[in-house]
Parts: structure tokens; sequence; C-alpha cells
């Protein structure tokens, strides 16, 4: 129980208390009233009701008893006595502090509703209805003041701004409470506030009297008198859980709306039949319409552009309307008729009930030269005379191949120095020996052309015209391009999106750090769990089962078998970091692998670990590269899907996700693979794998990494086979033969020809399932396709141009896919690859494999198996 508080009475009228807490702390002073001073009676009953009850007295107990037990300080400031204390002037206004303290179950329940919810009081007589308020205060834990007058409510109401205003209405004699409302109302502060009228009961012969003249007058509630506390209690958390809580948001929206008003991004809010009713002046420039024009309107009033494809609008009204958030490139028609790209996130706003209130719309200009074009219009226009003159020149002189450096220097004289600056610039241009490879070989053809006959000239001329094409190592499909399975799978695999029709803006979730089970991850290679350990003996086998594996590890294969192979290679010891080290950089690479990926995930990566290491150990692959080459691949195979989300690069690129417009739509997955696993590896010195090599040998070998990374991207796929094969597999084959071939018999060992082994064999890791046994190929072969089919299903929802058509979960035939991958991608890859490592096993595997799926095939079967074996 703490101290009586002290009462000090200063010259000017103002009064304070001043309570000692139990702790024994200094004395707080608070300030209480203004005015004339008030009587030392009243003055304690009103400080401290909440404070510091004297024993033995309960809530709603007679204030007197409670009052002969308080005495005041002497001193403070024209204070009274020592004893008692002399009558002075009533207090216009009372301000109860409240020490928080909780003596029931219901008051510790409502401690914690809103601390901030400040009450104030208008009684010009004490009685039991204003003990049941301000205890009911007390017991609900908000901040309370009490007012007498008209006036010291006004004064006391600026100056807190509270949240419930209480007014007793009952005595018209004291006070007009219908005036006094509408005072408080007249203020600017009341927009949130709620006001309670408390009213006589009604006798048993009077009619129940109508509530609209409360209202009129500013009153949001009527309350019939009820000292109970418990009635007042409960009347006012009814008042903080209704409108309240609903004027804490509200008062919020002055900021909000404020914050809208800077923002650069348009924003506009619609209601759920949509009828506009906000848009932000952002907006308003990027359509150029006044809000005025907007407000009120349906959307279906304003003008569409004819760019959208014809059911779009269909596709986002069915997604918002389901509750899902919608996000993609729309054109939309400014008010001058010309169309924009917008990039157009669509959120539903659900109210109460759970149903759809309003939809808001934020709207970014998308980058393009069309919206350049009419966004400044009017600078262009005013620039195009200026260069039109420069512009038809530039033409006019214009010859084939070539720019004539005199007739340059010779206009424009109205501009001497800039002529005479450009003249040596563009004779240093002719001047230079620069010259790629391939110019090369085109002016030898072009002076062969000169001495040949006709027909020789003509197929030279075919030769130029190949070589001019920028994609010289991608096969036409030919007679293939009948099979859908193939193109689907060329469309889907080979290109960075260049086929989109439009794009609805993917957002792309990093799945950083997830939570695996709770298996007890090894602090060495010897503390691998006798289980796994078994497994992991077999682990040099092309026969290895890594889905037995990512079972017992409970999906988390890849630090184990990581542990296993780097430990065989060395790893640790070539990077001089500890096997703690290399634990915590596998365990930090798995957790950013998706395990809600049917296919990309880190049993994929696990296995094309596992591939690359069992490829490493055939004889001609080491003796092709060095230690640096066989860590860089190791590494290389272990990140090379890091972070994968499960869609291929078209789907981003179609989708203009973020990281298709970070890297350009060029190698997009594979750019983020590698530039995500350098900065896992070097931002934790716990996990930083290359902390302890120098400076040249991490670059080296981190530029290593990211070309065999870069070389799993199917874009360059038929570029990486067709040089290994014309750099590695002939040269080798003529020295076998005892061709008089002018090629090294060691050209293996070039540092060039390392960089072309080291790709096929990560390409070949990558893809190796039609190798594997049985089994694992047909569960490889289901995961693909899953994933495929999910991406299908999301292209379709989205509106997105669907990539592989084909992979539709209800038609799609897996063994016809599998043909097509094997007859287009794998064989010839593998022939290839075979001829430089000798791997039988693994081509034997392929064409049992191969005749699986084509038996598949010949019985219209589109399942992974023969119905006999499932």
């Amino acid at each position: 129980m703490g101290c009586a508080p002290s009462i000090h009475v200063s010259q000017s009228g103002v009064i304070y208390c001043r309570d000692a807490d139990e702790a024994g702390s200094p004395h707080r002073t608070s300030r209480v009233a203004r005015g004339p001073a008030a009587p030392l009676h009243g003055l304690l009953v009103q400080t401290d009701a909440a404070d510091a009850a004297p024993p033995g007295r309960a809530p709603g107990a007679p204030r007197t008893a409670r009052v002969r037990r308080a005495r005041a300080e002497p001193g403070g400031g024209g204070g009274g006595g020592g004893g008692g204390a002399a009558p002075a002037a009533p207090a216009a206004t009372t301000c109860r502090g409240r020490r928080r303290h909780c003596c029931s179950s219901a008051e510790a329940e409502t401690q914690t509703s809103c601390a901030s919810v400040q009450v104030l009081l208008i009684f010009a007589k004490e009685d039991s209805q204003s003990d049941g308020f301000w205890w009911a205060c007390d017991r609900a834990g908000y901040r309370c003041n009490i007012a007498r007058t008209p006036e010291s409510a006004l004064e006391c109401f600026l100056d807190k701004h509270h949240e419930i205003i209480v007014i007793d209405h009952r005595q018209t004699q004291n006070f007009d409470a219908e005036a006094v409302c509408r005072s408080i109302r007249a203020t600017n502060p009341s927009e949130h506030t709620v006001i309670l009228a408390v009213v006589s009961q009604a006798s048993g012969d009077r009619e129940e009297t109508s509530v609209l003249p409360l209202l009129h007058a500013g009153f949001n509630r009527r309350f019939m008198e009820n000292s109970s506390i418990i009635a007042c209690y409960n009347e006012l958390i009814q008042i903080e859980h209704g409108e309240v809580r609903s004027q804490f948001k509200l008062r919020a929206c002055n900021s909000v709306f404020t914050a809208l008003d800077h923002c650069h991004e348009a924003i506009e809010i619609t209601s759920d039949d949509h009828v506009i009713q906000y848009v932000n002046p952002a907006f308003e420039r990027m359509m150029g319409y006044h809000k005025g024009e907007l407000l009120g309107k349906e959307l279906a009033e304003l003008p569409k552009s004819d760019k959208n494809r014809a059911d779009l609008l269909d596709t986002i009204n069915t997604c918002i309307k389901k509750g899902k958030e919608w996000q993609g490139v729309y054109y939309a028609r400014r008010k001058s008729g010309d169309s924009i790209q917008q990039h157009v996130k669509i959120t539903p706003v659900i109210g109460q009930g759970g149903k759809i209130r309003h939809f808001v719309s934020l709207k970014k200009l998308c980058c393009t030269t069309d919206n350049n074009k009419q966004l400044h219009k009017v600078h262009r226009d005013s620039a195009d005379n200026s260069q039109t003159e420069s512009h038809s020149f530039r033409y006019k002189n214009r010859r084939k191949e070539s720019i004539d450096v005199k007739s340059i220097s010779s206009r424009g004289s109205d501009a001497p120095s800039l002529q005479n600056r450009r003249y040596p610039s563009m004779a240093r241009i002719h001047s230079m020996t620069i010259e790629a490879p391939i110019t090369k070989v085109i002016n030898i053809i072009n002076a062969a052309q000169e001495n040949s006959p006709v027909t020789v000239a003509e197929a030279l001329d075919r030769v130029l015209e190949i070589l001019r094409t920028t994609e010289l190592y991608s096969p036409q499909l030919g007679t293939k391009d009948e099979d859908p399975h193939t193109s689907d799978l060329v469309g889907g695999l080979m290109t960075d999106g260049l086929r989109r029709l439009s794009g609805n803006e993917y957002v792309f979730t990093k799945n950083v750090h997830q939570s695996h089970s709770h298996l007890a991850m090894p602090i060495t290679i010897n503390d691998v769990p006798p289980c796994i350990a078994q497994l992991l003996d077999n682990e040099e086998s092309w026969e290895f089962n890594i889905f037995e594996l990512e079972a017992v590890t409970h999906k988390r294969p890849l630090v184990y078998l990581g542990l296993k192979v780097f430990s065989r290679f060395g790893v640790c010891e070539f990077l001089h970091c500890s096997e703690t080290t290399l634990r915590a950089w596998l365990q930090v690479i798995e957790a950013n692998y998706h395990s809600s990926n049917a296919y990309h995930n880190s049993t994929h990566a696990a296995d094309v670990l596992h591939a690359t290491a069992f490829f490493l150990g055939k004889e001609r692959v080491k003796g092709s590269l060095d230690q640096l080459d066989e860590v860089a691949a190791l590494i290389a195979a272990t990140v090379h899907d890091v972070d994968h989300p499960g869609r291929t690069n078209s789907f981003l690129c179609n989708a203009g996700s973020e990281l298709a417009v970070l890297y350009n739509d060029t190698a997009v997955l594979e750019s983020h693979h590698t530039a995500l696993a350098f900065q896992l590896t070097v931002k934790d010195s716990k996990c930083n794998i290359f902390k302890n090599i120098d400076r040249n040998h991490y670059r080296t070998l981190r530029q290593a990494i990211i070309d065999m990374v870069l070389a799993t991207e199917m874009t360059k796929h038929f570029e990486h086979v067709n040089k290994f094969v014309n750099s590695i597999n002939k040269p080798m084959a003529a020295e076998i033969e005892g061709s008089d071939c002018e090629c090294n018999p060691t050209g293996k060992n070039f540092p060039e020809n390392q960089i072309l082994i080291k790709r096929m064999m990560i390409k070949c890791a990558d893809v190796a399932n039609p190798c594997r046994p049985l089994d694992l190929c047909i569960e490889w072969a289901g995961r693909i396709s899953e994933e495929y089919f999910a991406q299908t299903d999301e292209e379709k929802r989205q509106g997105l141009p669907v990539v592989m058509p084909v992979f539709d979960r209800n038609t799609c035939s897996i063994p016809k896919s599998q043909i097509s991958f094997i007859d287009y991608f794998i064989t010839d890859m593998f022939d290839a690859w075979d001829a430089f490592a000798h791997l039988p096993a693994l081509m034997q595997h392929l064409a049992d494999n191969y005749k699986h799926w084509k038996t598949l095939d010949d019985l219209k079967c589109k399942s992974l198996r023969l119905p006999s074996d499932s």
C-alpha cells in the first residue's frame, strides 16, 4: 500500500497532488486542477481514488470514511496546515492519477485492453453514478478526468483529447448537457471522440423517450442511470471494443491519405462493385484525369485500351473476386487517348463478414519506349524539328557497310569545332585493327568467292548468310518440329521467354533458411548416423540410390553426401578450411533449396554432385583436370540450382519477375544461383569456405564455378556440345586413328579445353536422369513432369503464355516427353561425353530406359510404368 498523498495548492490556485509509491521512490507530482483552491476533503477523494484507497475502503463505499483517514502534508505554497485544511472554493476540474495494480481477475483482464484510452466524466456533483464510472475506469485500466463545469470540461478536453466523454444528462439545473456536448463537438479533436449521455431511469408511467434529440446534439450513445460498477464497466468496455477502436483506425486515416497523396506510385481504390472512391495525385498525373472526373464513376465507364488480350479483364476479375491478389502488365488508356503500359497490382480488401469491400490498385509505369513517347510527347515534338535535318543527312550519305568520312566532315559548316573533333575519331575507327575470328572467316570466304565458279560462289553466299546469324550452334528442328513434345521442350528450355505475349509480374520470393526436421547434424563425417553411413558406403557407384538417402536424411541429402564426397576429394585441405566450416556451408546452401519443389530441390543438387564426383573419378577426366578444377566442379554442382523457384527462365521472363528484370532476361536463374551462392558463402565467416585461400586462387576458383553454373543454362546447349565435339572429340579420334592432325595430342590439357570439359561434365551431370537405373529414371521423370505441370497450371491461372502446352497434367504423355528429351538433348551429348570419358554402364542404362519409354508410348500409355509393373 502506498503512502498517503500530500496536497499542495500554489499561489496561482493550481492544485497538485503528490504520492509516494510502495518502493519509497522520490515523490511524483502531477497537476490535478486549475482554478480556485479546492477543499482538501474533495481533493483527496478526487486525486487518489485509484492510487491508494485506505485499508477497509472498498470501491463504492462512502468517500467521507476514506477522507477522514487522509492527512494533508503541511507546506506547499499556501497549502493547508498540519492536521487539516481550510475550506476553499470548489475545484473546477479534477484529474485522477492511478497507480496500476491488479486486485481482481476482472481488472487483470482489462489492464491490457487499451491502456491509452482516456475518459472525461462531466458531473456537476459527485454521486454514486460518477463513482460508478470512476471505479469502472479504474478496473478497465483507463485514465480518467472529472470536470464540474462546462468551461473546465472544454478546457480539459482540448488539453487531453479524450476518447470517451460521459456527460450527466439527468439534472438540467446544473448545466445544459446537450449544450456541453455541442460545444465539444464544435472542436476539431472531437471528431474521433465517443460521447455518452447518462439519462434518468424512466418511471413506470412514463413512455420511453426517443434518442434522436441526443444524437442530433452530438451524443453517440445513451446510458440509463445505473451506479453499478460492473454496469458502467461493461458499457465502457463495449465502447472501447466498438467505437473507440474504430476511431483509432479512422484517426490514422489522415496520415494514411497524406502518405498516399505523396506516394510516387499511382493508387486507385474502388468499391466491391468497381466504383472509384479514391485516386491519388500520382494517378491523376499518370492518367491525365482530375480527381473530380473519376470519383463515383464505375471502371467500366472509362475508355479501355485495345492492346490488352480480350480475356485479360475476365482473368483479372476471376482472380480478385476469389480474394486473391493479381499482378501483371496491363495497358491503360489515358484521357488523351494514348495507351500506356503499367505494372498493376490489385489487392482485395476483406471487410466485415469476410466479404470483399474494396479493391486497391497500385500502378507503376513500365519503362518502355512507347510510354516515354506518350508521357514526354511535348519534349519529343519540340525535338523532332531540330533533328530532322541531321536525320535525313545521315541516311542520305550512307553507303553499304561504311561511312564516307570525307562527306561527313564537309558538312555542317555551322559547327566547325564539332567536325574537327569527329573527323579524327572516324578516321581512327577505320584504322583500328580489332578483328573478331568470325570476321576473319567471312573475309577469307569473300576472297575465295572472287575466283570461284558461279555455283561455288552461290554456295559460299549461303555459307555467309548462315555465319551472319547469331544462333550458330542452335539447330533447327527440321522434321522434328511436327512433334509438339519436342517443340515445347525446345521452346521452354532453350528460350528466355522471347515468345512472351503478355506479362503478369511474377514476385520471386526467396526461401531463405528453411526449417528442416530435427535430425541431428553431424559434426564431422565420422559422426554420421550408422544408417546414413551405410548408404554412403556405396556413393562411388553409379547405381547409388539418392532417394534412399533423401528418405533417411529427411530431405537433407546434400549435407551428408557433400561431407563424404568433399572429404574424398580433399576439398577442405585444398581450401585450408575446417570440416566444421564446410558443414556449416553445406547447411546454408541446402537450406536455400526449396524443398517444396518437386524436382529442383536439394535432392537434385545431391544427385548432380554425385554424378560430378563419379565423372571426376574417370581416368581421362582425372588426367585432364587439376585439383582446382575438381574443387570448382564439386562446388558448382552443389550450388548450381540454389534458390530455384521451380519455374523455368521462360516463365520468369514472361511474368516480368524481379530476377528477369535484374538479369535482362538472360540466363536469369543461372545468374541468380551463382550470385546468391557467393553471397551466402562470404557473408558469414562461420560458413565461408574461401576465407583462407589467397586472392588469386579465389578469383580463379570463383570464375571456374561461375562458368560451370552458367553452362547449365539450356539456350547454349548445342553451342557447348558442338564446341566439345570439335575441340575434344574429333582431335582425340584423329590422334587415336594415327591421323596427321595438327592438333596437340595433349590439347585436352590446354586451359581452353579444360573449360570445355568442365562445362560438358556439369551439363551431363545436370541431366543424367535418363542414364540412371530404370527405377531412379522413372522417379526423376515423374518429378520433373510434376514441376512442369505446376508451371502450366500457374501460367493458365495468371493469364501468362503457356510455355510448354503439352505439359498439361490432364493430357500429357510422360513417355512421349521423355522420348523427345532423350532424342533432342541427351543422345548426342552423352555420345560425345562417353567418347571422351568412357561410360559404358551409363549408355546401357540410357538404351534400356529409352526402350522402356518407347514401349509405353507404343501402348499409348501416358503413365510412368507398364500396368503390369504397377
